[in-house]
């Protein structure tokens, strides 16, 4: 097999310990190799890279274990080009397992070129994905934690959830905290109602007739300031979001990126000629506001995504590869001519799971496209696959959008069937003449008053 790298590594990471094992070319041309073992402290790694920089080697490859991939690939990075591979490609042979073994293993397929690295993006987008990550954690901490707030009203026998919307807003707010203040009549609760929900006072009167006990208070108080507290750990997110975003674009605008002159590896493995490259791609706030003109998308969702996807659309060939890298699209799994499953895989959750979010959101927008289209999908193949085709059409979408650097543009309700009136004209025709008859199809004219 032809070798195509000569001095390379492969290796083996745990969270105490590094198996590296080094591939270099003997004296005679032969392999050869050198395998030490490291520690997983900062001067640890410190030299490994030093005995890697040693050994002349220019490629290493280490499988993506957990998180302790990441401390290993932060001190190797910038001195080194770095593969981090999934398990699941390169399983060794069964009763060979062992860490120098794997190590030896990795190395191997790395020199002969049958390693393909997952996408691992900037510094900068890494960054962003941290923050954008963790806010969604924080708000779906605090959905729980509204959850268990609606069972201790529950509990109490107040009913505030089955009138008000969110037992969270300013006026199931304010009769909560009366509460707490040992306040009980259920009409002096209900005034405090604002806004549309004062129409609603007589249904609060019976919903605010409960029988709170201290426990209850306790309770109540206590969910009340955890919320207040996520509340406050979200919008520093926001902030923090924001300015990492601003600098970011400085940062990038103070030193224009330049396109490539030889290929580009894409995050599936397959390359792209540079020639095909579109222009610079969009500032980080230029694709957020891009990205918020999509139905069901919005500011926080566009941010997520951005994070998840980058700006620069040149890493993937088509939208195409961009749906397949994010699992919305069926897989192929046949053989003999057989389909066996069109299982969608497992991809990067957070992209996946956000994207799904976004469509059904994008769904419920009357008179759009992407309605009309899961409307028709769903009657034929089930709410589910309808729902993974519409986020396979928003990623399209997302693609094009940012490639192009133009805002969304939805097609109308009436586009699929507009698109569709003539091969049902060719179809109905064809199976006329089939039945005998000749047909000469002709618009009728609109009555002139």
């Amino acid at each position: 097999m032809d070798v195509t790298y000569t001095h390379c590594a492969g290796l083996d990471v745990h969270k105490k310990t590094v198996v590296a094992c080094c591939i270099t070319p003997g004296i005679k041309g032969e392999k050869q190799l050198e395998i030490r073992t490291f520690g997983t402290m900062t001067t640890d790694l410190l030299a490994l890279s030093d005995w890697l920089s040693s050994k002349g080697v220019t490629q290493v490859a280490m499988e993506s274990t957990g998180e302790f991939w990441k401390p290993v690939y932060n001190i190797l990075e910038g001195n080194f080009e770095l593969l981090v591979v999934n398990a699941r490609h390169i399983k060794n042979v069964p009763g060979r397992k062992t860490d120098v073994k794997d190590a030896e293993w990795i190395a191997d397929l790395l020199r002969h070129g049958l390693l393909r690295g997952s996408f691992i993006p900037p510094q900068a987008q890494r960054d962003l994905r941290d923050l954008t990550r963790q806010r969604t954690n924080l708000v779906q901490d605090r959905a729980t934690v509204v959850n268990r707030l609606q069972k201790v009203c529950e509990w109490s026998n107040i009913k505030l959830s089955s009138v008000a919307t969110d037992i969270t807003g300013a006026s199931a707010r304010a009769m909560l905290e009366a509460i707490l203040a040992g306040r009980t009549a259920p009409q002096t609760l209900a005034e405090l109602a604002k806004g549309c929900l004062r129409n609603k006072r007589s249904e609060l009167e019976r919903a605010l007739n409960g029988v709170v006990r201290d426990h209850h208070r306790f309770m109540l108080a206590q969910h009340l300031a955890q919320i207040d507290f996520l509340d406050e750990q979200v919008a520093l997110f926001d902030e923090q979001i924001a300015l990492h975003m601003a600098q970011t674009d400085t940062n990038n605008a103070q030193q224009p990126p330049s396109l490539p002159t030889t290929p580009t590896d894409t995050p599936d493995g397959t390359t792209i000629d540079a020639s095909s490259l579109a222009a610079a791609p969009p500032s980080w706030e230029e694709a957020v506001e891009l990205l918020d003109t999509i139905p069901g998308v919005n500011r926080r969702m566009a941010e997520l995504l951005l994070a998840e996807i980058g700006a620069d659309m040149s890493r993937f060939p088509s939208a195409a590869h961009l749906a397949s890298w994010a699992k919305v699209s069926p897989g192929n799994n046949e053989s003999a001519g057989k389909r066996y499953s069109g299982a969608t895989g497992h991809g990067n959750r957070w992209l996946r799971t956000a994207i799904i979010q976004a469509a059904w959101a994008a769904v419920k927008v009357k008179k759009s496209y992407l309605s009309s289209f899961y409307h028709r999908l769903a009657g034929r193949r089930g709410a589910k696959r309808a729902i993974f085709a519409v986020a396979h059409r928003m990623l399209t979408a997302v693609y094009h959008m940012l490639t192009n650097r133009e805002p969304y543009c939805d097609l109308g309700a009436t586009y699929l069937d507009e698109r569709n009136k003539t091969n049902l004209i060719k179809r109905t025709v064809r199976r006329l003449e089939q039945l005998g008859y000749k047909v000469n199809v002709e618009p009728i004219q609109p009555a002139t008053a």
